[in-house]
């Protein structure tokens, strides 16, 4: 039977690979079930090894590098087809788009299959059954990640160190590691048992299979001991070292063409919401996306209902599209205000989203009636130079819905951040998975920065994440509320700064392979 099903081109090329990826989904958020990576991703491995060997032989009909891109290709499609089909339900809201539904669901994941197809066609034909191939596999496929993360606008979404959201003692290391270097160590993890399947030694696999997981078990116990001490550290901080919070997750419904009435009617819940106490200095967070279609200065008639409510000791920081004066164009950008409603600091957007929030070729792709998803004003212009907002004591690092997702944007943030703040409007996924992926993204951008991060989604998860991860308070999805501390800013020289350990770590493996391979 096994024999048959390894003999059939379609299953071993397409179907197999493809339900393997396909399958990957549920290591992630919200379903957490990582171990399942230690048998997908070693069948993936060995399926490779195995069409690299019949290739010239019962698959000799067709081109031997061809099979190879073949198998990478099906994996990946799968993998993106059930990681990221909810970024379709973004085009539910216009009648204008919904027309291209099936081919965001299809056209997006057949992009970025492409990423592992060209690995293994690239490295499959240097693979074999033992444990230097391994390494040149979970080398390859994390520099493909990363990669992904660069490449054009960039899109670092479900990285393999990802399915690990949920257990924040292993992901301590990424505070000296950062985010691509974990990932190369957990795709390597994942693929070990593998070895199980190599004609070596006995006595050789129980050592490498041992020693990856007590290599695991000291990952814990140092990521315990971290978490412990940082416990106490918090514990002694003195009360004016800290500044008091609150998050609101108004759960609006995402509209477009709100009316003025029905902006009025947001700002007054947005108010009760925050129910602002007069004797407490706040700074409240609102999310992105509540004024959708409406401009910073059009929602400025509204002030006396901020002046009448809120004190001079309250700050709010919400999203709101702000006019460029000089391009006529408009920014996505993060604001805070005082209770006169006046705008003291400005942060705008750098990563905007490819088609939702600015229209690639835009010239070109107008002429056939296509225009950005997100509402009014055109294409968003793109911020140029991140700054920190500093209030006071406060070294704000400001991010903005999807920019969470870079680390690049933490590492270039200045030394003395204190705290991270991340607002969304997750509202344009519905109750996919797509907000739950969102949210563990915050989850590492917080230990990989060793600050506090506050994150503010309208329907989706609003949270207060402290420097190890840990979710301290939460509101989960399409739950309104709203939720506050006294957040500690700790100014520590401990973060991650850059990627250097990724390429050493890829470097060492590329040399252990071709050291091994001349072995041979």
């Amino acid at each position: 039977m096994l024999d048959k099903i390894l003999n059939n081109r379609t299953i071993v090329l397409y179907l197999l690979p493809f339900c393997l990826g396909l399958l990957a989904v549920f290591s992630f958020q919200p379903f957490n079930f990582s171990f399942i990576n230690f048998f997908l991703l070693p069948i993936f491995f060995l399926l490779i090894v195995y069409v690299k060997q019949k290739s010239k032989n019962i698959y000799r009909k067709k081109p031997y590098r061809k099979n190879l891109f073949l198998i990478g290709f099906s994996f990946g499609f799968g993998f993106y087809l059930s990681g990221i089909f909810w970024i379709s339900y973004s085009l539910t809201f216009d009648d204008s788009f919904k027309y291209l539904i099936p081919l965001a669901i299809i056209l997006i994941p057949l992009f970025l299959g492409l990423f592992i197809g060209l690995t293994t066609l690239i490295i499959g034909q240097f693979l074999s059954y033992n444990f230097s191939s391994l390494l040149l596999f979970s080398g390859s496929f994390a520099l493909s990640d990363y990669l992904r993360g660069k490449i054009l606008t960039g899109f670092p979404w479900n990285l393999w160190g990802y399915s690990w959201s949920w257990l924040t003692e292993v992901l301590q290391i990424l505070n000296l590691l950062g985010l691509f270097a974990f990932n190369l160590l957990v795709i390597t993890i994942f693929t070990v048992p593998a070895v199980l399947f190599f004609k070596t030694k006995l006595s050789k696999k129980i050592l490498i299979l041992s020693s990856t997981f007590l290599f695991i078990f000291f990952i814990y116990i140092y990521g315990t001991f971290s978490i412990n001490k940082n416990k106490g550290l918090i514990n002694y901080l003195e009360s004016n070292k800290k500044v008091y919070i609150k998050v609101i997750s108004p759960n609006f419904e995402l509209k477009y063409n709100s009316s003025v009435k029905e902006i009025e009617k947001r700002i007054k819940k947005l108010v009760r919401y925050s129910n602002p106490d007069s004797e407490q200095d706040t700074l409240f967070i609102w999310p992105e996306g509540v004024f959708t279609g409406y401009s910073f200065n059009e929602i400025s008639q509204f002030k006396s209902l901020i002046n009448n409510h809120f004190k001079e000791n309250h700050l709010i920081l919400f999203g709101i599209n702000i006019l460029d004066k000089k391009s006529g164009k408009y920014f996505n950008s993060l604001i805070v205000v005082n209770n006169k409603f006046q705008l003291l600091h400005q942060y705008n957007k750098k990563k905007l989203v490819p088609f939702g929030e600015f229209l690639p070729f835009e010239k070109v792709l107008t002429k056939f009636g296509l225009k950005k998803i997100t509402e009014g004003h055109g294409s968003f212009l793109k911020g140029d130079i991140q700054k920190n907002i500093i209030i006071d004591d406060l070294n704000i690092l400001p991010l903005i819905c999807y920019e969470i997702i870079f680390p690049e944007l933490a590492q270039k943030t200045n030394k003395a951040t204190n705290l991270i703040v991340n607002i969304s409007e997750d509202g344009w996924f519905g109750s996919s998975i797509g907000p739950h992926q969102h949210f563990a993204k915050a989850i590492f951008r917080s230990i990989e920065n060793n600050s506090f991060l506050v994150r503010s989604a309208n329907k989706g998860i609003s949270a207060i994440i402290n420097n190890k991860g840990e979710i301290t308070k939460k509101l989960n999805t399409h739950e309104t509320g709203s939720i506050e501390m006294n957040i500690p800013l700790l100014n520590s020289e401990f973060k991650n700064k850059n990627d250097l350990i990724f390429f050493i770590l890829l470097f060492t493996y590329l040399f252990i392979f071709l050291i091994f391979k001349n072995k041979r």
